[in-house]
């Protein structure tokens, strides 16, 4: 049998590392010799072996910060022995490595972490409802975080001058950052119908955010992304 399908670039990439990018769209994660690893629930599209899956509770703390930002995204835990693949509407993943630091990942673009990573989820000073149901889920210590961008990701230092994002574009951002909801629609534009661009995430001071060139897609309803 021949076909384009069986060519070198499409094949599986063995490695021995735990995260490979086995392509600019799809991560493996090695979850063999008893590390687990915490993934958003439908983002893994593929796995190899004998791999187990358990929903990963919240806790008191963050269930309740859960019911008040609307927070809608739920971890698994996957362990066992094998090979786990990872992705998100053919999106553009990528892979950070924390060193004793923290990273604050918009909830849609969060695929897998190390489950050695303290997690929490954040609450904008302003509130999540106003910006269209965003939330944050903020990790830090040591470990590996992947990430998903639609399109080529576009890096912002926050600290030259105050740095405006819509909040459905922005992909991650330091932790050391406290971003809020502002309203660039003034009362002319409201009476005029709007600009479409009603809310933004402001960022100032030490520190970056990324950004995607998308405002993402909208969910449909019932989907379940490959979730188990």
């Amino acid at each position: 049998m021949r076909s384009e399908l069986f060519a070198e670039a499409n094949q599986e990439r063995q490695s021995t590392e735990r995260w490979v990018k086995q392509s600019s769209k799809m991560l493996r994660i090695n979850v063999s010799g008893g590390r687990d690893v915490l993934s958003a629930k439908g983002a893994m599209v593929a796995y190899q072996g004998q791999i187990e899956f358990q929903h990963e509770g919240a806790g008191a703390g963050r269930m309740l910060k859960k019911l008040v930002t609307g927070e809608g995204t739920s971890l698994m835990r996957m362990r066992g022995e094998g090979e786990v693949f990872v992705a998100r509407d053919a999106a553009n993943v990528f892979t950070v490595q924390l060193e004793e630091e923290g990273l604050s990942v918009n909830g849609k673009n969060l695929l897998a972490f190390d489950p050695e990573l303290q997690w929490d989820i954040k609450m904008l000073r302003s509130g999540n409802i106003m910006a269209g149901g965003l939330f944050n889920v903020e990790v830090g210590g040591t470990g590996t975080v992947g990430i998903s961008c639609e399109g080529q990701p576009l890096l912002l230092d926050c600290s030259r001058q105050p740095t405006f994002v819509d909040p459905n574009a922005a992909v991650c951002w330091s932790s050391s950052l406290s971003p809020s909801v502002v309203n660039s629609m003034n009362m002319r534009s409201m009476l005029r119908g709007g600009s479409g661009e009603a809310f933004q995430l402001a960022f100032h001071g030490p520190g970056f955010v990324v950004v995607q060139p998308s405002e993402g897609r909208p969910e449909l309803s019932g989907a379940n992304g490959g979730s188990r």
